[in-house]
């Protein structure tokens, strides 16, 4: 087998020497070299078919160019796969690779990931939801530097990045108030409210109902489990109430697609009956709206972006950054019927 080529090789070809090499392979020759060498000893290095040696780096700095990301289903959830492109992208324009380990939320799996991504010497350590909720960090992720991600840390241990799901809420009432709605409905995703994204989705709703002088209703209001089953339910009681709804705020897409079906079988359309507004945006779902849904967007990719951003960063504070969740629009909103 052929011997790998050095970093003395790199020199000998490029004419320089091997402290330059080092210098401009690692990014650091800024004053040192000029661009000219720079780009004589990567050329020399990629015709010899030259690759650093990271081990050596790790064993000489105390610090892998490693992000490692473990989560409990992320990596097999269709649409917060967007979180890990968006903390990979930016790792890898930092010059760090992201290692990642879905462990399907098992305990144990968990703590081995952790421990493992420890002995590579890892930068840091995105510790990541699924969906939005609350959780303390395992202890064993705090001995580097670790970020929260789509999840709030409850020790207050670490930076959580999260989606502003009570803005969201809020701006997906606002645009049907907007387009002449009073009588808006909305079914949540959780009968408890026990993760932040059904409690702070209806805070929203809520909050843009009063500020335009409407009162919010019980009756408006059907808890929801954020399944297909819950929008076609939801829809057809907020359609059968004495004085029935124009617009149906649904607190998922997911529950947006019962809706369409539900007012489908009742014979109603889509805007023109009846407006909709979902929430989260599913690619896996976009193609089965017709019309297409308008709906709010949660930020993954800048999610990802902004932790990972976070992670290489020691000085970041151990804060919450809220991440804004754009309305998409389409065409399942228009003014109430005969206006």
């Amino acid at each position: 087998m052929a011997q790998r080529p050095t970093m003395h090789d790199v020199a000998a070809k490029a004419g320089v020497s091997q402290a330059v090499v080092s210098l401009v392979l690692g990014g650091r020759y800024a004053g040192r070299a000029s661009e000219r060498t720079a780009e004589r000893i990567r050329e020399a290095a990629d015709a010899l078919g030259y690759r650093r040696n990271l081990q050596a780096k790790t064993l000489k700095t105390g610090v892998a160019e490693i992000i490692g990301l473990v989560g409990d289903e992320v990596a097999t959830s269709p649409f917060s796969g967007q979180m890990i492109k968006g903390a990979q992208d930016l790792a890898w324009g930092e010059g760090n690779t992201l290692m990642t380990v879905d462990t399907g939320g098992d305990a144990a799996l968990e703590a081995a990931a952790i421990e493992t991504m420890l002995s590579h010497q890892v930068r840091g350590i995105l510790y990541t939801a699924m969906y939005h909720r609350e959780l303390e960090v395992p202890r064993a992720a705090l001995e580097t530097r670790a970020v929260t991600l789509n999840a709030r840390d409850l020790t207050g241990s670490t930076p959580s990045v999260v989606p502003d799901e009570e803005k969201g809420g809020y701006d997906a009432t606002r645009l049907l108030l907007e387009a002449g709605h009073t009588r808006i409905g909305m079914i949540n995703i959780q009968p408890e409210e026990a993760i932040p994204a059904a409690r702070d989705r209806r805070r929203g709703y809520q909050r843009a109902l009063a500020e335009a002088g409407l009162p919010s209703s019980p009756e408006l209001i059907i808890a929801g489990e954020g399944i297909h089953r819950s929008g076609d339910e939801g829809a057809r009681a907020l359609l059968a109430l004495e004085e029935p709804v124009t617009a149906i705020f649904c607190g998922n897409d997911r529950t947006a697609l019962g809706a369409y079906q539900a007012l489908d079988e009742l014979g109603l359309r889509i805007p023109e009956d009846i407006s909709i507004v979902g929430f989260d945006d599913q690619d896996v779902l976009r193609d089965f709206f017709h019309p297409p849904l308008t709906t709010v967007q949660l930020p993954f990719l800048a999610m990802g972006e902004q932790a990972a951003a976070l992670v290489l960063d020691p000085a970041a504070a151990a804060e919450t950054h809220i991440i804004p969740c754009p309305v998409i629009h389409r065409g399942s909103v228009a003014p109430p019927k005969g206006r």
